[in-house]
């Protein structure tokens, strides 16, 4: 796959893969001359039980009571992994909600060096707070706070770490801790349809998806089900556990934001995704059976997505089309009246959000607290878009772009105008709700949608005409739910 394909939304008709780039080719051989030296089949087969038997015991995300008894260690001989997961829960927090169904769910988090110490902390004060059963995924270990973050990438050949330029970043935090980073590594690269390709840990970070998927059945094996988030994920747990309650776990489940990269369908990872026990397992054993077939594919992607999404498939699990419950955007940029996918959001239930910043994530949280603390049992996308979005939706906001990124198919309706004009131009069409302004062009739209910074540009709504249409969208007698 050519490092020049970028996520697009899944298409039904999946495209021929495109020729791949010189970067990726060179990393293609690095790893076939790696594994060449290893030897024949036996040498290999030999190397992949050694990494499986001397891999990394991992303790709990947070610190038993010493007073509870643990269990004792797992030994799973379908994989081949030891490992220790302590079964104690933190004691309950007075404004926890009860969810027993989270007895049976690990909650994975990723994360790197590069990003942890700015976006974890907010997640142990809010989204991890009252979950029983969590590890947090990094590429080093390390405290944050309550919680001990665990290097996935511990047994990566050395021969890999060694050659491959994607682990610079990971050999120097390894030799000197967080010394070795640079103001390169710490940079927020913009992102795009091919990711953060300038960010050295989003680079790494491809490397960690099947890693993961292993440590995490070594962690806790008889989960029945297992939800992935990224360090900018919100998950919603109260919408995830009535979500899962209509499968069942002992079926080989795959929920994800449906995406395709070349012909590989895939569940976005930032949107968030859900795999049962016996997809996680189906996995896991395919990955054990030649992990250096997999070094070798990971080398020739960018996403490690997408990796593990041709993993599952070739282990027989396909993706279920799990939007909009999981979705790549926040709160304020979500289009909650479009159609996609033959659904309308505004009565789905939201299960996760993605790309907050530690501000907006305590933001939801505090939102989601009041709203169950008030006695509602559901929270769907009319209810976010009505109670958080709306609000904010009126007058002027400078250094805000409530459009979005602008691509050839959205021209300014006007050019070489003033800011006033602009809006007077919204307010002459009856169906505009909302104008940007930028550098004497002006954008208008018949749909509201709040936005996010971006400087010299300028936002206004019509908040009249905004609370219009959403009052014109269907009452929800109840919750619509993506079951298949």
């Amino acid at each position: 796959m050519s490092s020049s394909t970028a996520f697009r939304p899944a298409r039904r008709t999946p495209r021929q893969r495109r020729v791949s780039g010189f970067g990726l080719l060179l990393s293609l051989l690095i790893v076939y001359l790696i594994y060449r030296n290893v030897g024949d089949s036996d040498d290999a087969t030999h190397q992949i039980v050694l990494r499986n038997e001397n891999q990394h015991v991992f303790p709990p995300a947070y610190a038993p009571p010493t007073a509870t008894a643990t269990t004792p260690p797992n030994t799973n001989t379908n994989t081949n992994t030891r490992a220790h997961y302590y079964n104690a829960k933190k004691p309950q927090q007075p404004s926890c909600s009860s969810l027993p169904a989270m007895d049976d769910i690990l909650v994975v988090l990723k994360t790197g060096v590069t990003e942890a110490r700015d976006k974890v902390p907010v997640h142990l004060e809010t989204t991890l707070r009252c979950i029983p059963h969590y590890v947090i995924f990094s590429d080093t270990d390390e405290h944050i706070g309550e919680a001990q973050t665990y290097d996935v990438l511990r047994d990566m050949p050395l021969a890999l770490r060694e050659t491959l330029p994607e682990f610079d970043l990971y050999n120097r935090v390894r030799a000197t801790g967080r010394g070795g980073l640079t103001d390169t590594d710490l940079t927020q690269d913009v992102n795009s349809n091919f990711g953060k390709q300038n960010n050295p840990g989003w680079k790494l970070d491809k490397w960690k998806f099947l890693p993961m998927v292993n440590r995490t059945r070594a962690a806790m094996p008889h989960a029945k089900w297992y939800v992935f988030m990224e360090a900018d994920t919100y998950p919603v747990w109260a919408n995830l556990v009535t979500w899962l309650a209509q499968f069942d776990p002992q079926r080989p489940y795959y929920l994800g934001n449906q995406m395709q990269i070349g012909d590989v369908l895939f569940g976005h990872g930032g949107s968030g995704f859900v795999l049962s026990q016996a997809a996680l397992a189906a996995a896991d054993d395919l990955w054990q059976s030649n992990v250096a077939r997999w070094d070798e594919f990971t080398a020739g992607q960018w996403a490690g997505d997408c990796v593990l999404g041709q993993l599952l498939n070739e282990a027989g699990v396909s993706l279920l089309w799990a939007w909009p419950h999981l979705q790549r955007e926040p709160p304020g940029e979500f289009d909650y009246f479009n159609e996609g996918y033959g659904k309308k959001p505004w009565c789905y239930a939201p299960v996760a959000f993605h790309h907050l910043t530690p501000e907006e994530v305590r933001e939801l949280a505090e939102f989601e607290q009041r709203w169950r603390a008030a006695g509602n049992s559901r929270l769907l996308y009319a209810d976010v878009f009505q109670n958080l979005v709306k609000g904010k939706m009126s007058g002027i906001r400078q250094d805000w772009d409530s459009h979005g990124e602008a691509g050839p198919e959205d021209a300014p309706v006007e050019e070489a105008i003033s800011m006033v004009e602009c809006r007077s131009l919204c307010v002459s069409d009856a169906k505009c709700v909302q104008y940007v302004f930028a550098e004497g062009r002006c954008w208008t739209s018949p749909m509201p949608k709040l936005g996010s910074p971006r400087e010299g540009f300028t936002s206004g709504w019509l908040s009249d005409r905004v609370g219009a249409v959403a009052d014109l969208e269907r009452s929800c007698r109840r919750a619509s739910w993506v079951l298949d």
